[in-house]
This record gives C-alpha cells, structure tokens and sequence, in this order.
C-alpha cells in the first residue's frame, strides 16, 4: 500500500541538462564535451549539491581555467537555462496522482540557492508538501542519513513510501532501507507502475 510518494527532482519532475546551456556558449559539440568532462566536472558540481557555494567552488577552479572564468561563472549565473522545462508527460501524472489523493514529495540532490529559483520557475515543485534539498542539509543521496530526513519530514515508515529516482544507485539505496522504489525512465512507464501499485486505477 503506497500511502505517499517520493519524487527527486532533476531528471523526474524537472529536465537537468547543463549541455543545453554550453551548446549555447561555446561553438561546437566537442568543445561542449571538452568543458563538461575535464573543467566543470559532475565531481566539482557535487560539492554545489553538499552545500558548497557556488562562489568558493568556482574560484579554484578559475585560478586553474582563466580563460574559462565567463563560462565557469555561467554555471551558476545562467543555472535556470541547464533546466529546460518539464519533463515530458510529468506534469498531467502529477496532476493524477494528487487528485487520488497520495501526498506528494521530494528528495533532490541540489544547491541551496538553486531550489527557490527552480521553484519559482517550475510552479508544480511547489505543490510538493514537502522537500529535502541536499545543500541544505549537507549530505546527498545515496546517503542514508538524507533519506532519514525525508522520512522525518513525512512522517511514515519507507515501506509506506515509494521513491522515485532516474539515478539507479539512489534507487538501490532507497531498497536497501525498505522503500518501495522506482527506477525512472519515462512518465509513460511510471504511469504503468502507478496503475500496478493501485496509485491509479486505469
């Protein structure tokens, strides 16, 4: 019996792409992957998600790029245009799941000062009931202690939750504490999982 769910945010609810800022900045794909894989690295963007400012991380980095200061600067400056809308079919399945009456949350890796914005920008994140974003709390998925909070916040059990996730280790992490889980893909195959669980009943 699922009594509520669980929703991370980039890649489920919100499409992250930091690519589709770059191909915008620089002048041809391989300069894109040139940037994303050896100077802004997903390693140096993870400490953002624990908490780290955008500021404090950048600067190091600067100081060993100079010549990719602008563009280092333009992952925090231009943030909003690595999330270019909705993922597809997410918003009318939200709207579903709410009218059958679930609670719904979130969990997401995140900066702090990115949450409000995207927010702001995306109106279905603000009717979750209730979201834990990790740079406020300093610990990030697949830690334990980050799906602790979430379940704090809830106030049920794991097994009453299922979790919802693109990234497959935070997926095994939520099972291995007892959550009913989801490996997304697609809204479609969500929405058929939905149907299965007795979320929605067609």
């Amino acid at each position: 019996m699922v009594k509520a769910i669980l929703f991370d945010i980039g890649n489920v609810l919100v499409r992250w792409e930091p690519r589709h800022l770059f191909r915008q900045l620089l002048p041809n794909e391989a300069a894109v992957d040139h940037f994303l894989s050896e100077i802004c690295t997903p390693e140096w963007h993870f400490a953002h998600d624990l908490g780290v400012s955008f500021e404090e991380n950048a600067a190091p980095l600067k100081a060993r790029f100079p010549a990719y200061a602008g563009l280092i600067d333009a992952w925090s400056m231009r943030y909003l245009d690595m999330t270019p809308g909705e993922v597809l079919g997410m918003a009318s399945l939200f709207g579903e799941v709410e009218q059958a009456g679930l609670p719904l949350h979130g969990l997401t890796n995140m900066p702090s000062s990115i949450f409000p914005k995207l927010r702001a920008a995306y109106p279905i994140l603000a009717r979750l009931r209730s979201v834990v974003v990790s740079g406020d709390e300093k610990v990030c998925k697949p830690e334990r202690r980050i799906f602790d909070i979430a379940t704090e916040r809830m106030n049920l059990a794991p097994q009453d939750v299922l979790f919802i996730d693109d990234t497959l280790p935070n997926v095994e992490a939520g099972a291995a504490l007892g959550f009913q889980v989801h490996h997304f893909c697609a809204a479609t195959a969500l929405r058929a999982e939905l149907v299965l669980r007795g979320v929605l009943t067609s």
